[in-house]
């Protein structure tokens, strides 16, 4: 960390980037990061870029920036593993680059990298870079929000195992500058209509495998009859998440005819090495993978549904 700090204090102007399809703890990371410099170094610019989430739209929105800035520029890549999910790939213009992420380490690409897969959200990173700091550094009510957000959704509100003391510390700091849990929690628990109907349409047609996979799967055609953003899709993956004596559940979204997405989670089961077969990766108990074309669904089930046998056999 005072690696990372350093090059903040070198560097005029600095980039904040994240993955495509980002989700809340990516935008939670930029934001957070954002501001903490911001607060504490004003006269540096700095610029926030790649894709927008509706689902924590209200953090805000990045913007895609010109070249001219990042020319003597530093980059930093926050919660992406592998370079090639970056949703500017432009942070290679830059002087220098900077790797901060908390998945299972795929790539090592930068400058310098600083992975802690002992943290549950790359937002806990950022919160315990400001803590690290704290009797130099400020941190707003803006950043502590940001940050906030993150923790809370990649955590699923504190209830994977992935949580650790170290994130309710984190989240203790984060309250303590002020941040509305009640706002957030409105943010974030509000669903549309067209949402509704949908995770009614899933919680209809999921499938269970001989031992316990369960999955449902979303054509592009089904994803644009309900009016639904793919973000608002893949968010369902949760509707089938508690169902008993099914340790391993997956959404299947239809991207493109090339690109079928799969969200895959578990509550118990190791399933980021299936997944690593797919073209994809993650965390031992959250992951996403990638389908070429539906010929490849009833294997990737099958090697689901042989995880699932093992460890109820072994369990």
């Amino acid at each position: 960390m005072d690696r990372i700090k350093e090059s903040i204090e070198k560097y005029d102007t600095i980039i904040l980037h994240g993955h495509i399809r980002p989700d809340g703890d990516c935008i939670g990371s930029q934001y957070g990061l954002y501001y903490l410099i911001k607060d504490n170094y004003p006269n540096k610019k700095v610029f926030i870029t790649g894709e927008s989430s509706e689902y924590v739209g209200f953090i805000g929105k990045p913007t895609l920036i010109e070249d001219k800035h990042f020319e003597g520029a530093l980059s930093i890549c926050l919660d992406c593993a592998i370079q090639d999910r970056l949703s500017d790939q432009r942070f290679k213009l830059s002087k220098e680059v900077i790797k901060i992420d908390h998945h299972i380490p795929v790539e090592d690409y930068g400058d310098y990298q600083y992975v802690d897969v002992t943290a549950p959200a790359c937002a806990q990173i950022i919160t315990e870079f400001y803590m690290k700091n704290q009797n130099e550094w400020t941190l707003s009510k803006e950043a502590a929000t940001a940050l906030y957000v993150g923790i809370s959704t990649d955590t699923g509100r504190f209830k994977f195992d992935s949580v650790n003391a170290r994130t309710f510390l984190a989240a203790a700091t984060l309250v303590e500058q002020g941040v509305n849990l009640g706002y957030i929690d409105n943010q974030l628990s509000v669903e549309d209509l067209n949402t509704l109907k949908l995770k009614g349409y899933i919680l209809s047609n999921f499938k269970i495998s001989e031992h316990g996979f369960v999955y449902a799967t979303l054509t592009r055609e089904e994803i644009e009859s309900f009016h639904v953003s793919d973000e608002d899709a893949a968010a369902q993956v949760s509707t089938i998440s508690t169902i008993e004596g099914c340790p391993v559940w997956a959404l299947f979204l239809e991207y493109s005819k090339e690109e079928i997405r799969i969200r895959l989670r578990s509550r118990g089961p190791v399933i980021n090495l299936l997944a690593e077969q797919y073209r994809g990766g993650g965390h031992a108990k959250a992951s996403g993978a990638t389908l070429l074309n539906w010929n490849e669904l009833d294997e990737f089930v099958r090697k689901a549904d042989e995880i699932v046998k093992n460890y109820k056999h072994n369990s």
